[in-house]
């Protein structure tokens, strides 16, 4: 994942690159397509822009037909309070504007009015406020003033008949449901009165109320008096098994006991009887005065039963049958016992009667609680009934009393706050915008792709990593491109006043470029375990700078005490002689061709730098390159020195950089981006190739820093680490300590 997050950094920086290396031609295409969409836009008339506000408040008119539930489809129909976007519909309705036009009489080119279709004015509500902004742009800002201030008197005059035409509308429904209303309500208060009437209502939950607790209090005065009734009963079974009576009996009894005429002829029975035992006692029952007594006995019992039925009446003859004087001959203790019996009877019968009472009336109550729930639902109906009705007849009339008042006034959802004024300046229209943006836009686009096409089309090795790619050898040296300081410096009075200053170890010492040689220098000793010291410095084409890095080369290693000595084997453009300020009358051709001596035709320009200039052009340079003479030379100056390095011409059109090659220990490469093309240099390797000749690596020279990736190359310091893009702006004066790639 990290390898492929690097891979498309390097593409995004490729690309980067290719818009830096073109970018005057992509702004020269975006300066033509702004500069042609900033002229349509001058040739365009200019367009003035007014606009104005109206400020929306409540819908009065929609709210007046709130009458309840009888006329719930009509307010369904007109619901309160219309968004501002359905407003700002209608103040931009085709009705408006073509009102608009007929007021205004707006004419187009040709003279006919225009049409309502092509007639735009822009109406849209203002964020977060009850406000709509109408907006017109036209050439003519009279008429743009004037065509906003009539869109909205406009709206407002239509929105206000509208209005009234739902007032009116909205009263002559109120009055006719009125009538109607009234009567309902009429009937609804009636069936409810009837109701209270008849099922004897006042108010029903109180009155369930006061039910449940009447009950409450009968169960606990029925349960007391059973309680009482329950104690007489055992009182009075007791009294009976003492008199052994029944109880009519016993009542019967006591009653005649307490009647005078009884009572005395029982007391007269009572004596005849005391003196009948007595007799008998002594005489039997025939005796004549036991006779008389018994005749006297049965005469007083005669007597009592006279005497009980015409105390007990004679509706009660049957029920004097067993009542025998002997009964009625009871003693004072069972006279009060039967006396007690009688009350303790009649007590038991009240109390019976009592309960019985209670609970008939208890029965009723609850009777008639059974029946409160039904009571309950019913009321309850009809006094919904009768809320709805009586609430529909207010709404009525209050709905009513505000259309009333309403018609008598002109009313409207909005009204104009902010009135449209003539512009006095004009505004950018979208057509101008949007020309502007699209010349920006189209520009960009076409000016990118413009770079990209030429650099596609540019068969030039731009950067050093494609050179590096496409010839496949070690990149010995990076070069970048500098300006030279014009500045003498001590090592540039010791070579001489007439050195270039492209040979930078006598014009620019300790610099940067001074640095990226040493590097050079380094990097040579460890690209083969054998000591090289004859090298051949060639090119693909003519101006990658070979000459110039040939030179600086062999500066930069005498610089450190080899004894070095740089020949010129250019002999069809020599540049050696321009560069350290020598004549070339005598060098390298008049030594092989047996002219002159090596100790003669050498100039010394330090202790340990010498330099072989090309000497007198030859007719035919690659016979003398490739000859007996040249080897030999090669083998006697390489015993007097360390290195021997070879300035030769490019290798495309010309064999001499490859057959000397083929002599020396190895080749070093120059290649300056963007100057060789992929031709040529494929020309230059194969070449190479074909002569077997030791490629030490490339040498990439005037290398644009800016050009090239900043993970590729760096420079830093024990202290700081500069940037590619920070040594190109120190214009090539920073001094760092390594320099790697």
């Amino acid at each position: 994942m990290e390898t492929k997050g690097y891979l498309e950094e390097i593409d995004i920086q490729q690309y980067w690159l290719v818009l830096k290396r073109r970018w005057l031609i992509a702004a020269t295409v975006f300066c033509a397509s702004v500069g042609l969409s900033g002229l349509v836009v001058l040739r365009q008339k200019p367009q003035y822009e007014a606009s104005g506000m109206l400020l929306f408040k409540s819908d009065r008119t929609s709210s007046l037909t709130k009458v309840g539930e009888k006329i719930g489809d009509l307010e369904s129909l007109m619901r309160e309070g219309n968004p501002l976007q359905t407003q700002a519909v209608i103040v931009n309705s085709q009705p408006i504007l073509q009102e608009v036009i007929n007021n205004l009489n707006l004419k187009d080119k040709d003279g006919k009015p225009v049409d309502v279709e092509l007639f735009k004015v822009l109406v849209e509500p203002v964020v977060g406020t009850d406000v709509i902004k109408v907006s017109y742009q036209s050439n003519n800002p009279e008429m743009t003033a004037e065509v906003v201030n009539q869109v909205m008197n406009t709206y407002i005059k239509n929105n206000i008949q509208s209005n009234r035409t739902q007032v009116f509308a909205a009263g002559d429904f109120i009055r006719k449901r009125l009538p109607s209303s009234r009567a309902e309500l009429e009937r609804a208060t009636e069936a409810l009165r009837r109701f209270k009437i008849q099922n004897n209502i006042v108010q029903l939950p109180q009155e369930a109320t006061a039910a449940i607790t009447n009950i409450s209090n009968l169960n606990e005065q029925v349960s007391q008096n059973q309680a009482a009734l329950a104690d007489i009963i055992a009182q009075e079974t007791e009294l009976k098994k003492q008199l052994n009576l029944v109880g009519e009996e016993a009542v019967n009894i006591t009653s005649l006991s307490q009647i005078p005429g009884v009572q005395e002829v029982l007391g007269e029975q009572q004596k005849v009887q005391a003196k009948l035992a007595t007799l008998k006692a002594r005489y039997t029952d025939e005796h004549p005065a036991i006779a008389d007594l018994k005749s006297q006995e049965l005469a007083l019992n005669s007597l009592v039963k006279q005497r009980v039925e015409q105390s007990l009446g004679s509706g009660k003859i049957g029920s004097t049958k067993n009542i025998s004087p002997t009964n009625l001959q009871i003693g004072k203790i069972k006279e009060d016992l039967a006396s007690q019996y009688v009350q303790l009877l009649a007590q038991r019968q009240g109390l019976e009667k009592k309960v019985q009472t209670l609970l008939n009336i208890r029965e009723g109550y609850q009777r008639k609680l059974s029946i409160l729930p039904n009571l309950d639902k019913l009321q309850t109906d009809l006094e919904r009934k009768f809320n709805i009705a009586q609430t529909d007849y207010q709404n009525l009339v209050a709905r009513l009393q505000e259309i009333e008042i309403v018609e008598k006034q002109t009313i409207g959802n909005a009204r104009v706050v902010q009135p449209a004024l003539v512009p006095k300046i004009a505004a950018m229209s979208k057509m101008t915008l949007l020309l502007l943006g699209g010349g920006v836009f189209v520009g960009l686009l076409v000016g990118i792709a413009s770079a990209f096409f030429i650099d596609l089309i540019d068969r030039s090795l731009k950067t050093v990593k494609e050179s590096e790619k496409f010839f496949g050898y070690t990149m010995l040296g990076f070069i970048p491109k500098f300006e030279p300081n014009n500045t003498h410096s001590s090592l540039h009075q010791i070579m001489g006043d007439n050195v270039s200053p492209r040979v930078i170890v006598a014009s620019s010492p300790r610099t940067v470029i001074h640095e990226a040689y040493q590097m050079l220098q380094a990097n040579l000793k460890f690209i083969s375990h054998k000591k090289v010291c004859t090298i051949v410095v060639t090119s693909s084409v003519a101006g990658e700078g070979k000459s110039e890095v040939t030179a600086n080369l062999a500066a930069i290693i005498a610089q450190s005490g080899r004894r070095v000595l740089l020949v010129d084997a250019d002999m069809r453009q020599p540049s050696q002689h321009h560069l350290w300020g020598l004549i070339n009358s005598s060098g390298l051709s008049n030594i092989i061709v047996g002219q002159d001596e090596f100790s003669l035709a050498v100039k010394t320009v330090t202790n340990h730098l010498s330099i072989l200039t090309a000497g007198v052009q030859p007719p035919n340079p690659s016979a003398l390159i490739d000859s007996e003479g040249m080897l030999s030379l090669i083998e006697k100056i390489s015993e007097n020195y360390d290195y021997i390095i070879f300035d030769t011409p490019p290798l495309v059109g010309t064999a001499d950089a490859a057959v000397l090659g083929k002599m020396v220990d190895g080749v070093l490469l120059v290649a300056r981006p963007k100057v060789v093309d992929s031709v040529s240099a494929q020309a230059a390797k194969s070449l190479l190739e074909r002569s077997e000749a030791n490629v030490l690596g490339i040498i990439a020279n005037a290398v644009n820093l800016k050009q090239e990736p900043d993970s590729y190359f760096h420079y830093s310091d024990s202290r700081i680490k500069h940037s590619v893009a920070e040594i190109e702006s120190a214009g090539g004066k920073l001094a760092p300590k390594s320099f790697s790639k």
